[in-house]
């Protein structure tokens, strides 16, 4: 079924990224495997507990943990030829991510969810796992990070899959086409530089000069 092939895939991704920050801080070998197994199953997680799913699903198999271990694994041995190319985990991220989104997506839709509420959960299926990962490193998530942008290309993705399932388009044209589309936004966004739109400065700036003032006052 192309549902659990995506999520296996999807883990081994977010896994092997998980599992490559673990390499770049020197952890050991328990400390890069916990990394990658909380980064790779953690969007899963969170989706079947929005779900009311429990023991989430997750758990109740050994696939998920092995795909998870395979792949800090194969980072864990060979992360110089991994990690050779250049933003590695910046890619690895941005599939994982449209993976999650779209499986996440779906698997709402299918329990039974209305279309937003399934789209917002594909979102954090597919950014868990990674905000989980960059906590436990101690960095900023990339989801807040100045100048990224990560949740909309998410959004879009889970929003197409949705919609093809819901118009008769079927699970699996549903699936390849809501990945395809986050994974080339994410990627667009990362080449092309683009970023969120921001705050207007000019009344922040205001309002430090006006405390300025009446600090200097008192």
């Amino acid at each position: 079924m192309l549902l659990t092939a995506l999520n296996y895939l999807g883990i081994a991704a977010f896994a092997a990224s998980g599992a490559l920050i673990g390499v770049r801080k020197r952890l050991d070998v328990f400390g890069i495997w916990t990394l990658a197994v909380l980064t790779g199953l953690g969007g899963g997680v969170a989706r079947d507990i929005l779900l009311g799913v429990t023991p989430p699903v997750t758990f109740k198999g050994w696939e998920n943990l092995t795909v998870a271990t395979v792949s800090a694994a194969i980072v864990f041995f060979f992360h110089p030829q991994v990690g050779a190319v250049r933003r590695t985990v910046d890619v690895l991220d941005a599939f994982g991510v449209a993976l999650f989104a779209a499986t996440g997506a779906l698997t709402a839709i299918h329990a039974g969810t209305s279309p937003i509420a399934a789209a917002l959960i594909g979102v954090t299926t597919g950014l868990g796992g990674g905000i989980l990962r960059d906590v436990l490193v101690n960095e900023v998530p990339l989801l807040i990070q100045s100048g990224e942008m990560v949740a909309i290309p998410a959004l879009a993705g889970a929003a197409l899959t949705v919609a093809v399932d819901g118009l008769g388009g079927g699970p699996d044209w549903a699936l390849i086409l809501g990945t395809a589309v986050a994974f080339g936004f994410r990627i667009l966004v990362m080449w092309r530089g683009w970023t969120a739109p921001r705050a207007p400065d000019g009344g922040c700036s205001a309002h430090r000069r006006r405390r300025g003032r009446d600090d200097a006052a008192g």
